[in-house]
């Protein structure tokens, strides 16, 4: 339901008793009633927040977004929070701050620094905080409630694999690996990791079988030794799908230089599997977007339609 509240001609007059009562009210700024821009189920839209959403987008997209786009934006996500609170969906601040840091640690940026950034560009790091939790809380409601309807079942992936003219059992793998890792302290200098990197070939070429790696790991010092990861080709990247296909049995991938120090994957077993491939991980995942997308699309609609909106 839209409504949109004329101004009276009283409104010059009328004005400053109301800029009086938000602030016996407790509001934060005598400005904040004449910046409200619109009220979703009661809960306002300023001004400042469109300007601030409207930011953020040219930061996220290098698009100009409309003041009407924005305001639509805005709108969507007040009715998605209402709506997941409704089944208990609301995340606390720990988990908004959670998820703040998983984009700065994507970014390779701590989390201070992705927030000076946003600063810098004259983003306050609430706005993008505001819009995480919008897009936490509307993924776990149409997920949880809507969980049986958005399965793909296993035979409708293996004939949309097959419209696309792929085989559906095209040949994938399970690995069977421990990661091993020589230990380079943090600040130390290049010629230390060179060093390591030397020994590392080394060992490459004594180590046969994970056995061998694992009396060699386990009784080195500064170096470490993980526990069996099992993984199918369609959970990992093609890049080390090509390493793991080339390395034999028993042996030792390439090192690679990390945080850590110099790191290495014991093969310790490879066998064929039709469990899943990539193909067939790339396709289910692909229809399972599209029936989320429907999904959200159509429940919000319908959940927008029952929300009060008021312009003002």
């Amino acid at each position: 339901m839209t409504i949109t509240t004329p101004l009276p001609r009283l409104a010059p007059l009328l004005l400053p008793c109301a800029v009086v009562l938000a602030v016996l009210a407790g509001a934060n700024s005598p400005l904040w009633a004449q910046s409200v821009a619109c009220m979703i189920n009661g809960d306002p839209i300023t001004n400042f927040d469109i300007e601030q959403r409207t930011k953020l987008n040219f930061l996220t997209t290098h698009k100009q977004s409309t003041r009407q786009d924005v305001i639509s934006e805005l709108t969507d996500e007040k009715v998605k929070i209402k709506e997941a609170k409704k089944y208990g969906v609301d995340p606390s601040g720990s988990d908004i701050d959670q998820s703040f840091g998983s984009m700065a640690s994507r970014m390779r940026i701590s989390t201070d620094q992705l927030a000076k950034s946003l600063e810098s560009q004259g983003v306050r790091p609430e706005t993008l905080k505001a819009r995480l939790r919008a897009e936490m809380v509307w993924t776990s409601l149409v997920r949880g409630r809507f969980k049986e309807s958005l399965q793909v079942g296993e035979k409708d992936v293996a004939e949309r694999v097959k419209e696309a003219g792929e085989a559906a059992d095209t040949e994938a793998f399970e690995y069977r690996m421990q990661p091993v890792v020589l230990i380079v302290p943090r600040g130390a200098p290049q010629s230390e990791f060179e060093g390591r990197r030397k020994e590392a070939e080394t060992l490459r070429e004594r180590v046969t079988s994970c056995e061998e790696a694992n009396s060699f790991f386990k009784s080195m010092r500064n170096a470490a030794i993980r526990e069996i990861v099992v993984k199918t080709s369609a959970d990992l990247p093609q890049s080390l799908r090509d390493i793991l296909d080339k390395t034999p049995i028993g042996h030792l991938t390439g090192p690679e230089v990390t945080k850590q120090g110099i790191e290495m994957v014991a093969l310790c077993g490879r066998k064929a599997t039709t469990v899943d491939t990539p193909k067939k991980r790339e396709t289910r995942e692909k229809m399972y977007g599209q029936k989320y997308e429907a999904k959200s699309k159509a429940y919000l609609q319908e959940v927008r339609k029952a929300a009060m909106i008021e312009y003002r």
